[in-house]
């Protein structure tokens, strides 16, 4: 059974940081890119950051230099490190996985599953 389980969302004011953390079981890890999709109210989930089957990572222009995508040595455990937190970056984020095509390009992984999700709220 697929599990992807967040953790570490919570509010801040802007210029903080936050450490979102993501475990997952259930299937093979490195068969899949992982990433962080973000939603905020009344729109769609949109890819932050994004983590291929061979470690190679892509971000979301608003966020280059500021979140760092990261997964622990077993491949199980997918981080997100926020610094620098701006009013803009609040929404729900939701740990990912999908399927990799190969192309290399930025943020693309063909997702498939996500977990529940984790609240960010930046408070100016």
């Amino acid at each position: 059974q697929v599990q992807l389980v967040e953790s570490g969302g919570g509010s801040v004011q802007a210029g903080g940081s936050l450490r979102l953390s993501c475990r997952a079981s259930g299937y093979t890890y490195n068969k899949y890119c992982m990433g962080w999709l973000r939603q905020v109210s009344g729109k769609g989930r949109e890819a932050v950051a994004v983590v291929d089957t061979d470690g190679v990572t892509s971000y979301q222009d608003s966020v280059k230099g500021r979140f760092t995508i990261s997964k622990d040595n077993d491949g199980n455990t997918l981080y997100l490190q926020m610094t620098s937190l701006k009013p803009e970056d609040t929404g729900m984020y939701y740990c990912a996985r999908g399927f990799d095509s190969g192309s290399r390009a930025p943020l693309e992984c063909a997702w498939n599953f996500s977990g529940r999700g984790t609240q960010v709220t930046v408070s100016s």
